[in-house]
């Protein structure tokens, strides 16, 4: 099956301009095909792949080692542990990040539970002189 870039955007949640970038960039696995009129068509296995490229990103891999990763893949069997460097010195940068992000999460929930016991105390000293 094969999609337009216009169906590859609805698909990928990604804009047109940002699937062209991906292309022109170096981060997709091979060139994009193109129908006999020279429009972009995207396979399921581009799609796939700009799925795991808009994981990275969104998780924080930047750009040039989203491009690395693309360029050992591309050149085939041979490079894995290169692979696995790359993408479990980018887990550890994300579970550092989880990690932050709990513990501000943490201290926000304190301060809801402060806020929730006087809201809670207003509303009762309020029952209670109402009777």
């Amino acid at each position: 099956m094969s999609y337009t870039i216009a169906e590859a955007a609805v698909r990928s949640g990604l804009t047109a301009h940002t699937l062209r970038y991906y292309e022109r960039d170096g981060l997709m696995l091979s060139g994009v095909d193109r129908s006999p009129s020279g429009h972009r068509r995207y396979t399921d296995r581009d799609l796939t792949w700009i799925e795991l490229i808009t994981r990275l990103r969104a998780t924080g891999m930047p750009i040039r080692e989203v491009r690395r990763y693309a360029e050992l893949v591309r050149s085939g069997d041979g490079n894995e542990a290169e692979r696995l460097a790359l993408l479990v010195a980018h887990r550890e940068r994300v579970e550092t990040q989880l990690a932050e992000v709990t513990a501000h999460l943490r201290a926000i929930d304190h301060k809801i539970g402060i806020y929730e016991g006087k809201v809670e105390g207003a509303l009762d000293l309020e029952r209670t002189r109402s009777r």
